[in-house]
Parts: structure tokens; C-alpha cells; sequence
């Protein structure tokens, strides 16, 4: 039997299996705003979902600053547990009347600080609760986000979109429609998981259990053709 052909299909297939996990993981780190999407002039509650991208270091404050170009009136903050949450409030430059009150400041930015072993730790993540409202009337808001750990180090998640492309470390966007437009779907909400139970539907279990399966393919495949073959007895006539 010609094991070659299999070996290197084995290989290819590990190989950009491991290509895809290096890609989806990253991805799925940034710091983002759930819902990604909201109606202009309405009220709505975001979650800004912060992983931990490291592994060595805990997340200890997450700044999130808001357009201050496109105010908003009512900036209101959900406690998280461990964590002291502090808006910082700026004089605008340009006032803009707000369902006929005129605004003449607005919240700017939002900082959370973790207390004494409150941090996002390696594998984990933090959703901060804002509600904000009205909307202004535009096709987006992008908030600029600051994301510091423990060793001192801050990522700066700052990007503006950029149509095609994605960014290194792209800005959490709310992309705004206007007023009356049906809402997307939003994706169907993932069964509970017991105590001691993992979710191995999850993208990044998913991809690492393809990988290691695949490589246990490849090592299988290496391990048969190192083995040493019984010569076969030719028969008599």
C-alpha cells in the first residue's frame, strides 16, 4: 500500500487547520459592543464585552470613550462586582439640542477598575453594561476603548472601520439605522451548561478539538509507516 499520498494529505489538512485556529482566536479576542446594532433617536442597553488576551496578566481597567462629535444625553452605568465604575463628563464645544433641551455637556468617557482579585484572568471575560440614549441621528458611533493589565501593558483598541479590511485593533462600532427599521435577528441563545459542564460548541473548542484530532491522524499515519513490515513467505507451486 502507498501510505505517501495519505501522509501528505494528512499533513495539508493539519496544517491549515492550525492556519484557521491561529486566525478565528485572535478574532475573537477584540473588545467589543453587543448589540452591535441600534436604532438612531432610540434608547438602547450595550454590553462591552472585554476578553483576556493574555496569559500571563490580568485585565485591571477598561476606558471607553464616547464621540463626543455625537453626544449623548443619558449615559447610565450597570454595577459589576469588583469593579468601581467612574463617566467623566466634557463641556461641548458645539451645544446640540436634544428632544428640545439644549445640551451643553455630555459623558465623554467611562473607566472601570478592578478591585483586589476582581481582574479578567487568562480564559475569561467581562461584559460593562451602559445604557445610552437618545441615539443621534448618524450612521454609527465608535468607541474608542483602552484596555490595561496587570503587568502595566495597555492595547488600544482604537481603529476606525475601514470598508474590506479589518484593522489590527479595531474600535468597538454601533452601527445606528434609522428610526422604524426592523430589527436584525438576533443569534439564538446558546443552551445552559450544568456546573462542571464545558461547551464544546464553542469556536475556539470546536477549532482546537479539529486540530488535535488531525494531529493525532498525522502522528497515527508517522507511527504506521515506521513500522517494520513481515516480509510476506512466497508460496509454493
Amino acid at each position: 500500500m502507498n501510505r505517501a499520498p495519505l501522509l501528505r494529505a494528512a499533513t495539508v489538512i493539519a496544517g491549515g487547520a492550525t492556519l484557521i485556529l491561529g486566525l478565528a482566536l485572535p478574532a475573537s479576542a477584540h473588545v467589543t459592543v453587543n448589540p452591535s446594532s441600534a436604532a438612531q433617536g432610540g434608547h438602547t442597553k450595550v454590553a462591552f464585552r472585554v476578553p483576556n488576551e493574555r496569559d500571563s496578566a490580568e485585565t485591571t481597567k477598561v476606558e471607553i470613550s464616547l464621540p463626543a462629535e455625537q453626544p449623548i444625553a443619558s449615559v447610565s452605568l450597570k454595577p459589576v462586582a469588583g469593579w468601581t465604575a467612574q463617566s467623566e463628563t466634557t463641556k461641548l464645544a458645539n451645544p446640540v439640542t436634544v428632544n428640545g433641551v439644549e445640551l451643553t455637556e455630555a459623558v465623554t468617557r467611562i473607566t472601570w477598575t478592578a478591585g483586589a482579585g476582581a481582574g479578567i484572568r487568562p480564559g475569561q471575560f467581562q461584559e460593562f453594561e451602559v445604557s445610552l440614549g437618545p441615539l443621534p441621528v448618524t450612521d454609527q458611533l465608535v468607541f474608542k476603548a483602552l484596555q490595561t493589565y496587570s503587568d502595566g501593558d495597555t492595547v488600544r483598541w482604537i481603529d476606525d472601520p475601514a470598508p474590506g479590511t479589518e484593522p489590527e485593533h479595531p474600535a468597538p462600532v454601533l452601527t445606528l439605522a434609522p428610526a422604524g427599521t426592523p430589527p436584525t435577528a438576533p443569534p439564538a441563545p446558546a443552551a445552559p451548561i450544568a456546573d462542571g459542564e464545558s461547551n464544546d460548541t464553542d469556536p475556539p473548542y470546536a477549532l482546537a478539538g479539529i486540530l488535535l484530532a488531525l494531529t493525532a491522524l498525522v502522528t497515527a499515519l508517522l507511527a504506521y509507516r515506521r513500522t517494520p513490515r513481515t516480509p510476506r513467505t512466497p508460496r509454493t507451486p
